[in-house]
Parts: structure tokens; sequence; C-alpha cells
């Protein structure tokens, strides 16, 4: 056993020992850290509470109605025909979790964290669809150990079991492209910050969905081409919004299967936003030597999703999308050096990592095709 195992072994039995616990709590010094361990413990035992009344705040539309402006317990319960003592309950929870804070004469507003929901109906649709998750979750070691036969969220997204994907029906597709339609501005905000397009003339899209981050795109570049790729039902949706927004002098949307059909060609720049984590390592890899054979030479393919390991955002790559994902039944998050290998055995050249602004919601790595 090495030096470090022999002292985190130590560490580890003074903790779990409860005269030492209630030590660490009495003693001047050490009393802020016990406290802080000992809320940081409850916060993980107690987060599905958390999680559920940031929900019902946001299934009863609270943030929305006090965007208008602070108002009393009990005109918020006429409001939202609730009783007034349930009332009273969701606000004083509401407020300690920041999303709500107390305003004079005995009204409510908007806290920090409500206010920023406001006006973002991708967060809000987001946390209704955590509903599906939470289902899921009811049994997670029969879910680790395989033992369901179906998930919510598979079902949800169609194509996690499908053998024929191509093949879905629009009714199929369409929730789950209007939901990542939803919430793709904030992460095509991030990458478009992180990495301009206007020195590229041709971005493939693949994985585009109904084509927001193409949308988005065209925003910032107006002499930039656009080509999306997905699975038929939703190439036709992109089609019919690129028609709608005036973008289809400039805007191509082909349908396929990109484990199976061949990436159109002619783009300089190729994306992957939120699309590889879905993917076991061997469709991961296809999917990547399929965007290596599509690029020109010094072609660049930018691949962007929350990874494992990220600084000060940890939880939300191995934690939340690694249980999403298994809820799903395929995929999994990977770590930046994962994802440098695999696109270094694609056959692309070089993979950096190129810093945004919100990590937590998408990293970013930039692979270049030299040869």
């Amino acid at each position: 056993m090495s030096w470090s195992d022999r002292y985190l072994a130590l560490r580890d039995r003074w903790l779990s020992n409860p005269r030492f616990q209630r030590w660490a709590a009495a003693f001047p010094l050490t009393r802020p850290t016990a406290r802080s361990r000992a809320r940081a413990l409850f916060d993980v035992c107690a987060g599905f509470v958390y999680s559920q009344i940031l929900f019902a705040c946001v299934r009863l539309k609270l943030f929305d109605l006090l965007a208008l402006g602070p108002d009393t317990a009990e005109n918020i319960a006429a409001k939202l025909a609730l009783p007034l003592d349930s009332t009273e309950r969701l606000l004083d929870a509401a407020v300690s979790l920041k999303l709500l804070e107390k305003r004079g004469a005995g009204r409510f507003g908007l806290g920090a964290l409500g206010s920023a929901l406001v006006g973002n109906p991708g967060v809000g649709a987001m946390i209704e669809h955590h509903s599906l998750l939470y289902a899921d979750l009811h049994d997670p070691v029969g879910l680790l150990r395989g033992q369901r036969e179906s998930t919510e969220l598979a079902k949800y997204w169609a194509y996690a079991k499908s053998e024929a994907p191509a093949a879905l029906g629009g009714a199929q597709v369409a929730d789950y492209t209007t939901l990542m339609s939803n919430s793709q501005p904030l992460v095509a905000g991030e990458i478009l910050d992180a990495y301009p397009l206007q020195k590229h003339r041709c971005l493939l899209d693949v994985g585009g969905g109904e084509g927001t981050f193409l949308i988005e795109a065209a925003k910032r570049s107006n002499d930039l081409k656009l080509m999306l790729f997905d699975l038929p039902p939703v190439a036709e949706r992109a089609a019919k919004r690129f028609e709608s927004l005036g973008l289809a002098p400039r805007a191509r949307a082909h349908g396929g299967d990109f484990l199976k059909d061949s990436l159109p060609e002619g783009a300089d720049v190729l994306t992957l936003v939120r699309v590889v984590h879905d993917h076991p390592d061997d469709a991961a890899v296809t999917l990547l030597r399929a965007a290596h054979r599509a690029l020109p030479k010094d072609g660049v393919l930018l691949l962007a999703e929350p990874m494992m390991g990220t600084p000060g955002a940890a939880p939300v790559g191995d934690a939340y999308f690694g249980f999403y994902l298994l809820a799903m039944g395929r995929g999994r998050p990977r770590t930046p050096r994962d994802l440098q290998q695999m696109l270094l055995a694609a056959g692309f050249t070089s993979a950096q990592m190129v810093r945004t602004h919100q990590p937590l919601q998408s990293r970013l790595i930039v692979a270049r095709k030299t040869v």
C-alpha cells in the first residue's frame, strides 16, 4: 500500500468516526469545514426535493408571473389557483433555494436564479422534460444492473433503441427535436463566441435537428452557406424552418443515417453539437471517420458537448449526463482526452481544446484535417 493510500485510509477512518465528527463540529477551527461538509452531504440527499420545487415553479409559471413585479402570497395564491398555505410553503422553499427573494411589505420577487429562467424557454423546457428522467431513476440500482426492459427516456429519444432510425416517422421525432431546438441557442452562442466562422465558406451541422445552430450561425455570417444532416423526418422539419425564415437560398437539409450513409461534401467546417456523447465508442468513431471523409484538406471539425472532468462543473458531465445517457439507453460522457484520442484515431491531425465562457453548458474541441 502506498503512502497516499495509507493517508487516505487513515483520513476515512477519522471522518467516519462519530466521536471525531462531534469534536470537529464543536472545535472552532474545524467547525466551518464540518458544517460545510454536512450541508453538502444533506444537499446531495435532498437534491431531488430541490429539483421538484424548481419543477413546480416552472410548471406553475411562477417566475413568469413575478417577472411582472413582486406580489403578496395572497395574490400569488389566487393567480396560481393554489391554497394559501401551499403557496406560502412553495414561496418559502423557493426563497431558500435563491429562486425567489422576499421583498418589502410581505411581497415576493424573483431571486438571482429565478431571474435567469425568465425569457429562457429552453431551460424551462428541459426542467419539465426531466420528469421522464426522474421516473427512470426511481430504481437506480436496477438501471445500473440493466434490469429495465424499457425506460421513459428511451421512448422519448426514439432513435436511441431503433435499429432503423432513418425510418422513423415525423410524429416520433417531433417532441425531441422541438426540445433540442429550444435548448440550442445558448449552446450555439457559446460555440460561435469561442470559434467565429467568418473565415469559412460552408458549414455542415451533423445531427443538427431543426437547424437552430445553423440559424444562429447565419445571423453572424451573412455569406456562409449552410448544410444540415439528420434523420429524414428531422431534416424535413429543418427545411421547412429554413424556408419560413428566408434561409432556403443558402441552407439545405439532407436526410439520412450518419452511421450508415455518407455525409454530404462541400463544407469546409463541420459541427457535432451534443451528438457524440449520445453514442457508444464504436458508433462515435464511425461518425468521426465519416466527418473526416466529408471534409476537404484543411477542413475543420468543431466537437462541442459537456465533458467529464470539467473544472468547477464535474457533476454535470460525470453525474448528470452519466446517468441521463444510461437511462436513455446508449452513449456516455467522455473526457476531453478521450475525445481527442478518438478524433486522432479517426484521421484528424490535431484536436485542440478551445475555451468557452460556460464550460458547464458545453466545451469545445477544434480538430483539423491537414492531409
